[in-house]
């Protein structure tokens, strides 16, 4: 595989897991991959995301800004970098939450995954969900 073909398969798992279709995003994971979500949470699946989200939001979508690819000798470190959109469970509509989520592929298969973003600071402080707050 090469870095480019590593950052298509992050994009390809991130798609299938906004539809959500924890099933499909799966078939982009290794066996034994491993899944720490926000707040610390560790996942083997998909489906474990998945239920975080349907409790946080109504419904959330990741704009995909752009994929920082970093190849090493094992494996292929990619970043996915964007904002975050969607409703809160009152139907508050949201906009530019920023997230990072890191991935380790290797052998065209995801081994690790990370992720960040503001939705807590945003929950805790709704003040910040204002344009040009914080």
């Amino acid at each position: 595989m090469t870095p480019a073909s590593d950052a298509e398969i992050v994009r390809d798992y991130l798609e299938a897991s906004m539809v959500p279709d924890p099933e499909r995003a799966a078939t982009y994971m290794a066996p034994g991959c491993t899944i720490t979500f926000t707040g610390g949470r560790v996942f083997d699946h998909p489906s474990g995301p998945t239920a975080v989200n349907a409790a946080r939001y109504k419904w959330v979508k990741k704009r995909m800004e752009r994929f920082d690819v970093a190849p090493a000798a094992d494996r292929t470190v990619v970043y996915s970098i964007g904002k975050l959109y969607g409703e809160w469970p009152d139907g508050t509509p949201f906009d530019d939450n920023r997230y990072v989520d890191r991935f380790e592929v290797v052998d065209g298969r995801i081994v690790k995954m990370d992720v960040w973003n503001d939705s807590a600071e945003w929950i805790l402080d709704p003040a910040l969900r204002r344009p040009g707050a914080g």
